[in-house]
């Protein structure tokens, strides 16, 4: 590899081109994805260490572990840094098995008093997104949508920011974030609809996601509220809904 390759990659590269040189044999290019990500790989290892000293060793690993699966043609597309967390996460998980110093069920809250554990805003936002009602939606959306909406909304970058990431411009990028959200709207309602027997339910649904965001016109939004008054279910998914709705600007 010559230097003019190598200075191919570098922080204005999108995670997507940095991931596809990879897999070409750049190793390089794995470079730029480790000090791209590396410090956010560092929060998410310490909340899941006892042991400071653990935490070099478990970003180490989890890196050497993420770029073996894109030389073999696995792992992400273009959401990297999503990618990254889960593989982090597991590895302080075997590292905390290995040491034997929890057991596999114990609740860490207890440990986390004891090193005096503080979580990072970044953290706080991961957990809060891991449980919540929308995570099964996120999960079935195409990789570039859960991409655009991981760094705007678990990480609250503006698209300008995430434009580079993605290979975009900063108009492309806030667009593709629009339709993101717009289809992680669908599919959280599709993912409920799923579970109905209520045709009434069925009838509504396209207007379901336009209802909360107001943009229904006077009559159709008159027809939902009438099946809402009569539908506990509905009615229960709407609050959920809104719930979702005030996280994701519009």
């Amino acid at each position: 590899m010559n230097e003019k390759t190598i200075s191919l990659w570098t922080m204005e590269s999108s995670d997507a081109e940095l991931i596809s040189a990879v897999r070409a044999g750049e190793t390089a290019a794995f470079g730029t994805l480790y000090e791209r990500h590396e410090g956010a790989a560092h929060r998410v290892a310490a909340r899941y260490s006892l042991v400071p000293n653990d935490i070099d060793d478990i970003v180490s690993e989890s890196f050497i572990r993420v770029f073996r699966v894109l030389q073999e043609g696995g792992g992400p597309d273009s959401s990297f840094r999503a990618y990254l967390f889960t593989v982090v996460r597991r590895t302080g998980l075997e590292f905390i098995r290995r040491d034997k110093q929890i057991r596999p069920d114990e609740d860490m809250t207890i440990h986390d008093e004891a090193v005096g554990y503080s979580p990072s805003s970044d953290e706080q936002s991961l957990a809060d997104f891991e449980h919540s009602v929308v995570v099964v939606a996120y999960r079935s959306l195409p990789e570039r949508w859960q991409s655009i909406l991981w760094y705007t909304e678990i990480e609250k970058r503006t698209p300008a920011e995430v434009a580079p990431l993605l290979g975009l411009s900063a108009n492309g990028a806030a667009a593709l974030a629009y339709r993101a959200r717009s289809a992680l709207r669908v599919a959280y309602l599709q993912h409920h609809l799923a579970t109905t027997e209520g045709v009434a339910c069925i009838t509504v649904f396209d207007s379901l996601s336009a209802y909360v965001r107001g943009d229904l016109a006077k009559r159709d939004r008159a027809k939902v509220k009438a099946h809402l008054a009569t539908c506990q279910r509905c009615a229960s998914l709407i609050a959920e809904l809104e719930d979702v709705n005030r996280g994701l600007s519009a």
